[in-house]
């Protein structure tokens, strides 16, 4: 472990020496570009800055511009690179190796920027023959088109604010209300053809949009570059590369610098569980299984039909760190969702008995995968710590986002793919079949605190005949509304950072197609108005009131008032911050408004509503407590203090304890 420890001296000298141009007119740097200290390192799998070394880079060395590439074919017998600037002539440019490192490298003299390769490869073993892309190139060809693009990385940020400030938005006591999206299908015009908008376009769009509603984050799916685009960027080829259907690299880097000027992190989802076997990727890249296992028990998903990368190569694990530091470190991202941890974690994910290969203890967890997570994100933290890694791990594997070195995985934060799943099949019924499921409520208690947990309403849940989340509720449109502005309120009540999917915040009708736009002329209707009126407020409350997120992954910072009322399917609990400051929620998920309804509260005073899901301005019956409740003395639920509240249907209500009575006039019901 201490080897990578010590490599990450690379990264920050990287950060130190500023801009890649400054580099680039360093003679000595590029005439020993990779050292033997690199190529040891390399070797060894610790090497985390591997963009720096491999791939193809525009330089100037004595007065001659050109491209200098290297890659990594150890299997290969000739490599030659080939493309639109020698016709694509497979002997006119051969690379060279570097001794036995497996390294082949090239300097092309007036080789530049905007130049399409490949790399054209002849493998020692059989006669395989193959064209591939470069698995380090900056910019890509629009796909269809599969080659590579020469291309430079400068770029002048203005985000200093922002990244001066990032490790107190990042951190677990601070409100992070993540906006998940797909850049392609979130706004298009119909007007221009149901175009693509391209990252520049999207940046002031975007900013606008996610300052109104009140995130704090957005996180985009996969942007690295994809030849399928209705994987939606789970099939990465081009690991360094964001897709060039939205633009160039500096387009990219001008959105999320955007972002930062206007207050909101980016946060990047990152694919190091699975590839394609398309045959320009990363599959039998020299004639080998090179980044795949050989073995199909192994190396072949079942479900995705892609490779699983082999995180038992050392030269596999460097690519990968590498990788994830690159977009941390070039592109500025504040933080890594990592996609399916889960099939990483388990030798027999999506597997019958059979059809997998046990660890050398006979067990199924892949020993190998294990060890690479937790390397992953030691080299994260130690060189970025103000980034947080997210795993989407769906099972009970224990310790995720807790630190390395007392047993964890190492992540900051785990998605609770449990309280997604087992709220929404609780939304799901009929109100009067409620009662005889509010253990799928009340069970997120028994682990809610043992992982740093956001709570997502994640894309995958509005995909493939599941419905959007309006579609999921029971009822005519008066109940469905009412149920969804519940399950926002009830989210953000709830312990743990939240993230919702785009459209879900106004009350998107159909599922989500990639190919389209969202159905942004919803919003000319009232119900639609009224939920994304009451996201704006629930982020805007969340933001406000450290009750309900200074203490959002501490169990101190939660207390059940009442978990257990199943007849009137109601939930209350206390919501706290470390300064004593108190939230109390209530939940009614019945459509009936339960009138007198006593509840315990730890203080005296007069409790004002801070919010009420059923206030008419957001599409609800506008049935309330008059602006706030004075409590009495009487002992309910074991607290010393009470309130009689009218509890609407279909509503969550937040209240919180004030000094002064409330004024006349001053209702939120």
């Amino acid at each position: 472990m201490k080897a990578l420890e010590d490599k990450t001296s690379y990264v920050r000298e990287v950060k130190r020496k500023g801009s890649r141009s400054s580099m680039n007119d360093n003679l000595a740097m590029w005439v020993n570009r990779i050292s033997d200290d690199d190529l040891y390192l390399f070797n060894e799998g610790t090497h985390l800055g591997l963009s720096e070394k491999l791939g193809a880079h525009l330089v100037n060395i004595n007065g001659n511009e050109g491209t200098y590439f290297a890659v990594w074919a150890p299997n290969a017998r000739i490599v030659s690179i080939i493309g639109d600037f020698n016709q694509w002539n497979k002997t006119a440019n051969p690379m060279h190796p570097l001794g036995k490192s497996g390294i082949w490298k090239a300097f092309l003299v007036g080789i530049g920027k905007g130049s399409v390769y490949k790399y054209y490869i002849e493998s020692r073993y059989g006669n395989y023959k193959v064209e591939k892309a470069d698995p380090f190139a900056f910019h890509t060809e629009t796909p269809p088109k599969t080659a590579s693009v020469i291309w430079g990385l400068d770029y002048q940020w203005g985000d200093q604010d922002w990244m001066n400030t990032r490790q107190e938005r990042n951190s677990l006591d601070a409100p992070i209300s993540i906006y998940e999206m797909h850049l392609g299908s979130w706004h298009r015009e119909p007007w221009e053809g149901n175009r693509h908008p391209n990252y520049r376009e999207m940046a002031h769009q975007l900013a606008e949009y996610v300052q109104e509603m009140g995130f704090t984050h957005v996180e985009f799916l996969p942007v690295m570059e994809h030849p399928f685009y209705g994987s939606w960027g789970y099939q990465t080829t081009g690991y360094f590369a964001p897709t060039s259907r939205y633009g160039t690299p500096q387009d990219f880097m001008y959105l999320v610098d955007y972002l930062h000027q206007h207050g909101i992190g980016v946060i990047l989802d990152w694919v190091p569980s699975h590839f394609p076997n398309d045959e320009h990727g990363l599959g039998y890249f020299d004639g080998t299984h090179l980044f795949e296992h050989c073995d199909p028990r192994q190396g072949i998903h079942p479900d995705w039909n892609s490779y699983i990368f082999n995180y038992g190569r050392n030269e596999v694990r460097g690519f990968l760190y590498s990788n994830a530091l690159f977009w941390l470190d070039t592109y500025h991202a504040d933080g890594l969702r990592v996609d399916a941890v889960a099939s990483m974690l388990y030798l027999d994910y999506g597997r019958k008995q059979g059809e997998w290969v046990p660890n050398k203890f006979g067990g199924r967890e892949n020993l190998e995968a294990i060890d690479f997570l937790r390397k992953l994100n030691k080299a994260v933290y130690e060189v970025s710590s103000d980034t947080p890694t997210i795993a989407e791990e769906s099972t009970a594997w224990p310790m995720v986002s807790h630190p390395v070195y007392v047993g964890g995985l190492g992540f900051g934060y785990k998605w609770d793919m449990g309280w997604m799943h087992d709220t929404l099949d609780y939304m799901s019924y009929d109100p009067i079949f409620r009662k005889y499921h509010h253990n799928s409520l009340t069970f997120r208690m028994a682990y809610a605190f043992s992982e740093n947990f956001i709570l997502p309403l994640s894309h995958d849940e509005v995909v493939h005949g599941k419905a959007s989340l309006l579609g999921k509720m029971p009822g005519d449109d008066w109940r469905k509304f009412a149920n969804l502005r519940l399950l926002f309120g009830y989210m953000y009540a709830q312990g743990g950072k939240k993230l919702l999917f785009m459209g879900g915040e106004f009350g998107q009708r159909r599922e989500w197609a990639h190919d389209e736009s969202l159905e942004w002329q919803l919003l000319q209707y009232p119900p639609h108005q009224g939920i994304k009126r009451w996201v704006v407020d629930l982020n805007r409350l969340y933001r406000a009131e450290k009750a309900l997120h200074e203490l959002d992954c501490d169990r101190a910072g939660f207390e059940w008032i009442d978990a257990n009322d199943v007849e009137h399917s109601v939930l209350s609990f206390i919501r706290k911050g470390r300064d004593g400051e108190k939230v109390i929620i209530l939940c009614n998920f019945t459509p009936l408004t339960h009138f007198t309804y006593r509840v315990g509260v730890p203080e005296s005073g007069v409790w004002k509503e801070l919010l009420n899901s059923d206030a008419v301005e957001y599409g609800g019956s506008g049935q309330g407590n008059m602006g706030g409740v004075e409590a009495s003395p009487a002992t309910v639920h074991g607290l010393p203090f009470s309130l009689t509240l009218n509890l609407p249907p279909l509503s969550t209500l937040f209240l919180k304890r004030q000094h002064e009575r409330p004024r006349e006039g001053d209702t939120d019901g």
